[in-house]
């Protein structure tokens, strides 16, 4: 059974770091597309970067210079480095894979990331 794992998340000040990472049981990592997204309170999921099996990055106007993803198929692994954080970047963060928005049975259970003072 696949399952994702995300972990990373915390508290931390505007202007900080956190580095969220993602574990993939299974042998599919490797040749997904893979996406970090995020829901607020309120708000709907969104898809803040995307990395291809390839290593090739895309990202959310939202986090683009501020966000770095990637990944690590030897250990099943995809990052997300965000720096100089916002309030505004307080959401659930979830990995899934970038196909169709996400596939429903891989959605795990989060990691949450408050940025406040």
């Amino acid at each position: 059974q696949v399952q994702f794992v995300e972990s990373g998340g915390g508290l931390v000040q505007p202007g900080g770091s956190l580095r969220l990472s993602c574990v993939v049981s299974g042998s599919i990592f490797s040749i997904l597309p893979m996406g970090w997204y995020r829901q607020a309170p309120g708000k709907q999921r969104e898809l803040v970067a995307s990395i291809s099996s390839g290593g090739s990055t895309n990202y959310a106007d939202s986090g683009k210079g501020r966000f770095t993803i990637s990944r690590d198929n030897a250990k099943n692994t995809l990052y997300l480095q965000m720096i100089s954080l916002k309030p505004e970047d307080t959401a659930v963060y979830y990995c899934n894979a970038d196909v169709g928005g996400g596939i429903k049975v891989y959605w795990g259970q989060g990691t949450q990331v408050t940025v406040s003072s």
